[in-house]
């Protein structure tokens, strides 16, 4: 039997090119995702700032509909020319790189949408505080989602997150000696 040429295929193959990137640990992306978290203190001092001084705000919750708008747009920014590029001061931290299907950086239009479906990891608790539901239960859910949104990886075929997967893109270990 021949092999079907790659050229007709719409679905990217969830192994590109070669055995030599390897999709980090569950744990070192997790690790990596918690850092990233602790980074992101940093971007939104300086965004909420920002916003306070062209808004005129004096009180955090002041325009609070147009703070998470601002947010939610300075955080697409963040990710997108880091992704982009290859990855972010935690990816760095952690050599951990995004790349598309083919193994090559990712484009902006690509990092952008990785950046809106990466919101899966927070749609449940948003929800559920949206609807009133308390703050600790909200963490608790949060808490749970996260953690079965990234056992979930374990079932896609190259143990990406399935965000990833939709969006075309892959996480793989990156040796900055190697390139």
């Amino acid at each position: 039997m021949s092999a079907l040429p790659e050229s007709g295929s719409s679905i990217p193959s969830p192994a590109p090119q070669s055995s030599k990137l390897q999709t980090p640990s569950i744990t070192r992306r997790m690790a990596c995702w918690l850092y990233e978290g602790i980074l992101m203190f940093g971007v939104v001092f300086i965004a909420s700032y920002l916003f306070d001084t062209l808004s005129q705000s004096r009180h955090a919750l002041a325009n609070r509909g147009l703070r998470m708008g601002f947010l939610f747009v300075v955080f697409g920014i963040y990710f997108g020319w880091f992704w982009s590029r290859g990855q972010t001061l935690a990816q760095k931290t952690w050599h951990i790189r995004v790349i598309s299907p083919t193994g090559e950086p990712v484009t902006q239009a690509r990092a952008a949408l990785r950046y809106v479906l990466c919101w899966v990891w927070f749609l449940p608790p948003l929800a559920a505080y949206s609807f009133g539901v308390p703050a600790l239960e909200v963490l608790v859910l949060l808490g749970g989602w996260v953690a079965m949104w990234a056992i979930l990886s374990r079932f896609h075929p190259a143990q990406q997150f399935w965000h990833d997967a939709w969006a075309g893109t892959r996480l793989v270990h990156f040796d900055p000696g190697k390139k």
